[in-house]
């Protein structure tokens, strides 16, 4: 038997049929397509930093619950002392877990379209059916009507709502958001991944509705590296969901490094300021383009639609003269001629924004 007929024979044929979660290289490319906080620490933070590690030893496992980081995560993102709180490894293995711990013949989870591509692919993964439900067309809202069949014809066992989500960068209606709750059958789960840009968050609403969980992660902070990620909710929940995650997932370097960010939080906020100062500019800038079309953001990074057919040759182009950004052109229906700009440092975002307005002229 060939290699070949051996992978087809045991691999999953779900499996086979995706395709690998696809990085671009970004060596030498000013880098605007991941919604990372470009920024890094100030040389004396780095250097306390240092020292910090200098004196954690690694020949230990860490603390499995990771219990000293989530007391100042708590404190940090105000989480409510009654409800509990689960650390992951980025937020991708905490949506594994929900759906390891949900999972089942006949359970599904329901998202929107266009949103993060991780919920389907973890859905294949872990053999449960997915939904998706497109957004509205004209400004990315929620469809109710369509949502509502959704739900009352599939009774997903999890429901994923990206806010703000993703690709999109818009926030969803609270009333939409409090329909879904008094409706869906299972757990549903706001994924605040961009919440430090807007001006909203679920996080309050923990315990007025007993199938609400928060999702969140410190990647688009500035800790991206660390891969760090939590979920909070009513401790029953939390309890059940806690295992089917690995041992020690959160590891010792990780575990300091983010109480130590923490403890400098001043400078992860001087950060976020100036990011969402610097997208409101980049938006200004782009309205005012001719054939270009920016979606209102409260994330960090601006979706942008091009003249009809020209997406590809305006990647091409930025890409050409360093300048990364992501393609969505192709992925989803109401995506056609989209790119999506991540906000860099001011000096970057120049640069996209002087490429862009030659690409316009040339």
């Amino acid at each position: 038997m060939s290699i070949e007929q051996r992978v087809q024979n045991w691999i999953r044929p779900e499996i086979r049929a995706l395709s690998a979660y696809h990085v671009q290289d970004a060596s030498g490319l000013i880098k605007l397509d991941a919604m990372e906080n470009p920024y890094t620490w100030p040389e004396d933070m780095r250097q306390a930093w240092l020292e910090r590690l200098r004196q954690t030893d690694v020949n230990r496992y860490p603390d499995p619950q990771a219990k000293a980081l989530a007391k100042e995560l708590r404190q940090a993102m105000e989480i409510p002392r009654d409800m509990g709180l689960l650390l992951g490894n980025g937020s991708d293995e905490i949506i594994q877990m929900l759906a390891l711990a949900a999972g089942g013949e006949g359970r599904g989870i329901l998202s929107v379209e266009p949103g993060f591509v991780m919920y389907r692919m973890i859905a294949v993964w872990c053999r449960m059916d997915y939904m998706g439900v497109s957004l509205r067309g004209d400004d990315f809202s929620l469809d109710m009507p369509a949502l509502r069949r959704a739900i009352e014809k599939h009774r997903p066992a999890l429901i994923f709502l990206a806010c703000p989500n993703n690709p999109t960068g818009n926030l969803f209606d609270e009333k939409d958001i409090r329909e879904i709750l008094e409706i869906a059958p299972g757990l549903v789960v706001v994924d605040e991944a961009y919440v430090p840009f807007a001006d909203a968050s679920f996080i309050s609403w923990l315990g007025q509705y007993e199938n609400l969980l928060v999702m969140r992660t410190l990647s688009k902070l500035g800790l991206a590296g660390l891969r760090l990620g939590l979920l909070a909710g009513p401790q029953a929940w939390l309890e059940e969901i806690d295992k089917v995650r690995m041992p020690y997932n959160i590891n010792v370097l990780t575990q300091e490094s983010a109480r130590f960010a923490l403890e400098h939080h001043q400078v992860l906020d001087e950060q976020t300021a100036a990011i969402r100062r610097d997208r409101a500019a980049m938006f200004d800038a782009l309205r005012s383009m001719n054939g270009i079309t920016p979606y209102p953001s409260q994330a960090n990074f601006i979706l942008v639609r091009t003249a009809a057919g020209r997406a590809q040759a305006l990647f091409d182009a930025l890409l050409k003269n360093g300048v990364l950004v992501k393609k969505l052109h192709g992925s989803h229906p109401l995506l056609e001629d989209c790119l999506r700009f991540t906000v860099g440092k001011t000096a970057e975002n120049r640069r996209l924004l002087q490429l862009v307005e030659d690409f316009i002229h040339g």
